[in-house]
């Protein structure tokens, strides 16, 4: 099969169509022809050197695609050959097939195409998860979520209002702001015009939100803490303003705050296949 290769660390031209081996499935595992894959931050980071696949995944990029299954494993009982799926990855979307844990299989949703569909299992199950499933975000709760019409922002709109919750966002563009209003995001916030914890002490009244979802990181840490509700619940999905801050400790006591953070491509597949259910 051909397969985008990283041939060395470095920027776009490093990437080689080859042809390479065909993947094997383990027993509980499929084997999928690759329709589409999606581009995410992490790919790119691969690309340059600095953020290397798993232990056992495929060498190649693409955390996420789209296909038909062409071969299931003997403990395969979900899926049949000729199904339309999409799929999470460790890695190896960037290729014809791939080959991936039946539990991190998904079904293409109605009304959504095949190739759209490569784009959906790594923001939905980022944002399940981490929303969700571990912060618990109930309806009537207020959720903020930074690079509101990012990926993961425009998907995490979307799915906080469908579960009740008030939307809080932020992006560095009036035009940007717009398509988040228009996926029902209730508060807007120019962050480069506003400083959005005053708004968001503003717009609560003084408490503050009660779940954070922040790529940022160093830059925003005290920020985000400074907004949080009491027992509010503050996620971390990247740094991409840095890994390196201050905190005043005293203020995550005084709010009962929690703190967490974690990565898909990390986990193990048993935990990314909890994630998809």
């Amino acid at each position: 099969m051909k397969a985008v290769v990283v041939t060395t660390p470095g920027g776009p031209v490093v990437l080689q169509l080859q042809e390479v081996e065909d993947p094997q499935i383990n027993e509980d595992e499929v084997l999928i022809k690759v329709e589409a894959t999606a581009l995410n931050r992490a790919d790119t980071l691969q690309r340059q050197g600095k953020y290397p696949p798993p232990k056992g995944a495929s060498p190649y990029p693409g955390l996420e695609c789209s296909g038909t299954i062409e071969t299931v494993g003997k403990y395969v009982s979900r899926w049949k050959i000729g199904d339309q799926v999409c799929a999470l990855l460790s890695g190896g979307g960037y290729a014809e097939k791939v080959a991936v844990p039946a539990g991190q299989v998904l079904p293409v949703p109605k009304g959504v195409s095949l190739k759209d569909a490569a784009a959906l299992p790594e923001v939905a199950c980022t944002v399940w998860s981490t929303v969700f499933m571990m912060n618990r975000l109930s309806a009537g709760e207020t959720f903020l979520v930074h690079g509101g019409s990012s990926g993961i922002g425009t998907f995490a709109i979307q799915i906080a209002k469908h579960q009740g919750a008030k939307v809080f966002v932020t992006a560095g563009s009036e035009e940007k702001l717009a398509v988040c209003k228009d996926l029902g995001a209730d508060v807007c916030i120019n962050y480069k015009t506003e400083d959005f914890v005053a708004r968001v002490k503003e717009e609560t009244g003084g408490k503050g939100v009660d779940v954070i979802l922040d790529s940022v990181g160093a830059t925003y840490f005290q920020k985000n803490v400074d907004s949080l509700n009491i027992d509010g619940r503050l996620f971390l999905l990247g740094f991409m303003g840095g890994a390196v801050t201050q905190v005043n400790l005293a203020s995550l006591f005084a709010k009962r705050a929690t703190v967490q953070a974690a990565g898909l491509a990390n986990k193990n597949s048993g935990k990314q296949s909890r994630n998809c259910l």
